[in-house]
């Protein structure tokens, strides 16, 4: 009988501890990009650099979480110019905020293979709701392809003469594809 008590106990200890999902870290080759227009004329460019932590498990949402560093410095449009002037003070501001982070703590399934992340995107300082949406693929080194829309204006990207929204819109579409491996 004793066996048995403690046998339960055991297995009551087990259901009650929170679930933990499984650590991942970025690997080479994922991407981090960004479109939107200026003057009518579509662009895209990338933040090389970034790095993505994702803890996650389908069957365990409560427990995951997503954190992203991104250095401004490295944004790339193919364009120097047009480079320049968003690491500049009406733009990124770099001199004063190097880096985004978005982090997400609360995830929820949209069914089949898709999820949404509801994080927060922090930029020039300032920290907003974003949602990212995504599909995630498992396997040996499981991969995570996401989109996003971000409100450059609730960030005060494109500040000063850049505010008016005919010229480059309010919204700027963000992508990612990352490849995750398991954290050692």
């Amino acid at each position: 009988m004793r066996l048995k008590s403690l046998a339960l106990a055991a297995a009551l200890t087990l259901a009650a501890a929170p679930a933990f999902a499984a650590d991942y870290v970025q690997q080479a080759g994922s991407s981090l990009t960004f479109a939107t227009k200026y003057q009518g004329e579509v662009f895209a460019g990338s933040f090389p650099g970034f790095t993505a932590r994702l803890s996650f498990d389908p069957a365990k949402l409560d427990g995951s979480k997503l954190d992203v560093v991104i250095p401004l410095a490295g944004a790339n449009s193919k364009n120097a110019e047009r480079d320049d002037t968003l690491k500049g003070a009406d733009f990124f501001d770099i001199a004063k905020f190097p880096q985004a982070r978005y982090s997400a703590t609360k995830f929820r399934s949209l069914g089949g293979n898709k999820y949404a992340a509801d994080g927060s995107l922090t930029l020039r300082g300032v920290s907003q709701p974003v949602v990212l949406t995504f599909t995630w693929t498992p396997g040996d080194k499981p991969v995570l392809a996401g989109k996003a829309t971000v409100k450059r204006l609730d960030f005060k990207v494109g500040d000063g003469d850049w505010k008016d929204t005919s010229i480059i819109p309010n919204e700027v579409a963000v992508s990612t594809k990352v490849t995750f491996a398991p954290a050692k």
